[in-house]
């Protein structure tokens, strides 16, 4: 039996962090991304997870990896069937969590700045793609990061889902 984990992305910054993850876990865990946006419905989430599934043995797990500032987006979301690994208000929260540990409620455009304000390795951060020194602080700051978000309350402003996939990645390495 083979363990895929499909992981359905709002946008390339998710990818980057997926691939990053692929790189620094040698898991058995077979990870696929695939980028959806805003088009994602249930019959959607179905059809990929068909899609990934090659034999009757393989035990596919599907994630949705969204951020949560649209609020259309949000209730196709939660409508879905998958595990959620979602960030609120986006992605750069998770990337922030590494760095700072943050508790109060903030914007998109104040999570982007704040995470260039918590660390110089961010003053040139651009979304979809992390620098060499970028991708060694979230690698070296991972464990805290994830003890940041098991704190935050899921779904509420300022969290992120992210170390949920991070946390079986470790457990199948």
């Amino acid at each position: 039996m083979r363990k895929i984990a499909l992981v359905i992305c709002e946008g390339e910054t998710e990818v980057c962090y997926i691939n990053l993850l692929k790189k620094w876990y040698k898991s058995p865990v077979r990870i696929i991304s695939h980028i959806e946006g805003t088009k994602i419905t249930q019959s959607l989430v179905d059809s990929r997870t068909r899609e990934v599934k090659i034999s009757a043995g393989d035990k596919v797990s599907t994630f949705l990896m969204y951020d949560m500032d649209v609020p259309a987006v949000n209730e196709k979301i939660l409508s879905c069937k998958a595990e959620l690994l979602l960030s609120n208000p986006c992605i750069e929260v998770w990337l922030l969590l590494h760095g700072k540990d943050q508790k109060t409620a903030l914007s998109t455009k104040a999570a982007l700045q704040e995470l260039k304000k918590s660390d110089t390795v961010w003053n040139s951060y651009q979304k979809s793609s992390f620098s060499e020194p970028q991708q060694a602080f979230l690698k070296e700051n991972l464990e805290t990061a994830v003890k940041r978000a098991k704190q935050l309350k899921e779904l509420q402003n300022p969290s992120s889902g992210v170390y949920k996939l991070v946390a079986i990645l470790q457990d199948e390495g």
